[in-house]
């Protein structure tokens, strides 16, 4: 089985919607936002699939990943020192784990939608992040092995709201970081 190489999710130019193998338009290119096509991927992106000839065009780009293809998404917080620096917050001993739900995915040219409740102090605040796609279930792997596990890696636009993560919502990072359209 082919892997494939800059996986996308995207409207065709004909109204479906698709998993493709993204094709760059040229040496150093690497600007998936660019790519005007893709082979079509065949089948199931975390099991069997097949990177067919089949050729489409890409209208628009959607989120990497389809929602009902999402179980999870867990994220860390405060997972290096220079960040607690700026945000004026101590380094924890373990990482801190915190929970988005499904309906924080959103596309990369999607609006970002702002609830009303968290439009009425300041507190507004969005990351560049680092995503990675774990492909399969995955329970005490060693670190050895733990590359086995990624589908692949995304950049994600972590959006939070810190009025609602630290203060209103009782310290719990999910309240502030998980309103839809948030990742």
């Amino acid at each position: 089985m082919s892997t494939f190489s800059r996986l996308i999710r995207f409207l065709g130019k004909d109204g479906r919607t698709y998993y493709g193998d993204a094709i760059l338009s040229g040496p150093g290119v690497t600007d998936l936002a660019r790519a005007t096509q893709a082979h079509v991927i065949k089948g199931d992106i975390f099991g069997k699939y097949e990177i067919s000839d089949q050729i489409a065009d890409v209208r628009l780009l959607l989120a990497p990943l389809a929602r009902e293809d999402v179980k999870t998404v867990r994220c860390l917080g405060l997972n290096y020192e220079q960040h607690a620096k700026e945000s004026r917050m101590p380094l924890p001993k373990y990482p801190i784990l915190f929970y988005k739900p499904v309906t924080s995915l959103t596309g990369p040219f999607e609006d970002i939608p702002v609830p009303s409740r968290a439009q009425d102090v300041e507190g507004l605040d969005y990351e560049c992040e680092l995503v990675a796609i774990i492909g399969k279930e995955a329970r005490d792997v060693p670190e050895s092995k733990a590359l086995d596990y990624v589908l692949g890696y995304a950049v994600g636009n972590d959006v939070s709201h810190r009025e609602w993560q630290l203060k209103r919502g009782g310290g719990q990072w999910a309240l502030g970081k998980g309103f839809d359209g948030c990742m």
